[in-house]
């Protein structure tokens, strides 16, 4: 199996194959914190744009660095720049009312989004990055150009607000 820097590589060459396998390898993290940025519409067309970007800039990949660092500082880039032009509006959703566990899914991950969306975004991004796309502390101070203890202390106080907005309002179950 070829690491993602060969991949990228041979992206960079025109190798097709090479981008479906780094596609592959990384499509439900990167979905998962797109999706999770809040992007929700827009998440399929952004992800997309994301891999358009990494084709383009394939033959500047810097191969010290670790390949998910910089994918998801393309893909973070595209979720900022999408959030500033969306406007924001509660999503719609079709669920069938006749399906109470149907509805309380959509009522819960609704709930979570929105707790999601009250943090700061700095914190957000500290909590999407290191909690649902599983990225290192050192990744994460890398994707966001701020140093490691940054990322912590934006962890912990995210965390903190996540739990005192949770005990409150009586947050996602």
């Amino acid at each position: 199996m070829r690491s993602d820097a060969e991949l990228v590589r041979a992206v960079g060459a025109g190798e097709g194959a090479a981008l479906a396998d780094l596609c592959t390898r990384w499509q439900r993290p990167l979905y998962r914190f797109l999706h999770r940025y809040g992007a929700g519409d827009d998440a399929d067309d952004l992800f997309q744009e994301t891999w358009i970007r990494v084709v383009r800039s394939a033959q500047r990949f810097d191969g010290e660095r670790r390949f998910s660092t910089w994918l998801f500082q393309i893909a973070l880039n595209l979720a900022r720049d999408a959030g500033r032009r969306r406007m924001r509006s509660e999503p719609v959703r079709d669920v069938d009312v006749a399906d109470p566990e149907g509805i309380e899914r959509v009522e819960r991950a609704l709930d979570a989004q929105r707790l999601l969306e009250a943090l700061p975004e700095a914190q957000r991004e500290v909590v999407l990055l290191r909690l649902f796309a599983d990225r290192s502390e050192d990744e994460c101070a890398e994707i966001l150009g701020c140093p490691r203890g940054t990322v912590k202390s934006r962890l912990h106080l995210a965390v903190k607000r996540l739990s005192e907005r949770t005990r409150t309002e009586g947050g996602p179950s």
